[in-house]
């Protein structure tokens, strides 16, 4: 099946839960009305937390790699998104059946997810911010050459090319996109959001039922599952837009490596230095505009798509001005 065939099976199967993940909330509260006002809370959340900076950057770097490895990938997005959400649904049902237990007993447990997760988060965003830069330096190199032909290149030379080539070779396939959502969904933030709304409606109705409670992390997860999915879908598109010519994978490749590798290495220095300063109670102008940027999540997912989007644009007149193109023949593509 084709790239395009494959993407709209996926997105009708998405719509498809995101309408019965609706469903199911209006059959679960038709006679709280108050709960739907907390669904669509919820469903929001999803759709915010997708553009997160590190969700934008994680989806990107990885559908690139894959594209550059000759592959379509389809599903990045949306198995990270898959994996996030399991934590999502893992809390939700453990807050659910320990609030008459424990109330306030998530505070530990938030503290070393949050730690957990954005050490891991950050750690995987600056070894990939570490191989663009090594790739941007290949792909600087060959155009000196004047070469076209960006195949084979890789950030296989040096001193750090073991970790590297181990880098390259942790993800091959979009569903081990799974396991790396799952690790970044450690960080519980969102997790946190969603298990204090499954308490509020235990409270809201006494004799609300487990499965009706989770109706709130389902909508979180169809929201934020489609907006993921449609992110890895426009990158892969994108990419693979870029490597139909030679010509025009080198200057698009050269742009949109160097925008990949400073917006990985932005995201990990936020994270981990956000990280260091919260830990170790670091005070000065530095870790408040760390602390600040933390905060700032959400914008910085929206600048960073709009920054792709540029790139692809300016990628694209460049490519358009340039000699590779005036001296080729026109196709369709």
């Amino acid at each position: 099946m084709s790239f395009r065939g494959r993407a709209a099976g996926m997105f009708l199967a998405l719509i498809g839960a995101n309408l019965a993940a609706w469903a199911w909330a209006f059959l679960a509260f038709r006679h709280a009305p108050a709960l739907l006002g907390t669904s669509l809370l919820a469903y929001g959340l999803g759709l915010r937390h997708a553009v997160d900076a590190d969700h934008i950057a994680a989806i990107d770097n990885v559908t690139r790699k894959l594209v550059q490895d000759g592959r379509r990938p389809i599903a990045t997005g949306l198995f990270f998104s898959l994996g996030h959400s399991t934590v999502v649904f893992l809390v939700s049902i453990a807050a659910a059946l320990t609030a008459g237990f424990f109330g306030g007993g998530f505070a530990s447990l938030k503290v070393i997810g949050g730690i957990v997760g954005t050490a891991v988060s950050g750690s995987f965003l600056l070894l990939i911010a570490i191989t663009n830069l090594c790739v941007f330096i290949s792909v600087h190199r060959a155009i000196r050459r004047g070469g076209h032909d960006l195949d084979g290149l890789r950030p296989m030379s040096g001193l750090i090319a073991p970790m590297l080539r181990w880098l390259f070779g942790l993800i091959r396939h979009s569903w081990q996109m799974y396991p790396l959502g799952f690790l970044f969904g450690l960080g519980f933030d969102t997790a946190t959001e969603l298990a204090l709304l499954s308490i509020s409606a235990l409270e809201i109705s006494k004799g609300l039922s487990l499965a009706a409670v989770l109706v709130l992390p389902a909508l979180f997860a169809a929201g934020m599952s489609f907006v993921d999915a449609a992110d890895g879908v426009f990158m892969a598109g994108a990419y693979a837009w870029a490597y139909v010519k030679p010509a025009r994978k080198l200057l698009y490749n050269m742009a949109v490596t160097a925008i990949s590798a400073g917006v990985a290495l932005l995201v990990a220095g936020v994270e981990l230095f956000g990280l260091i300063g919260i830990e170790f109670d670091l005070k000065g102008t530095f870790w408040q505009a760390m602390a600040w940027l933390n905060g700032k999540f959400l914008d910085l997912g929206f600048g960073i798509v709009a920054v792709f989007a540029i790139g692809w644009i300016a990628s694209a007149a460049m490519y358009r001005l340039s000699r590779h193109y005036r001296l080729q023949p026109r196709d369709s593509t």
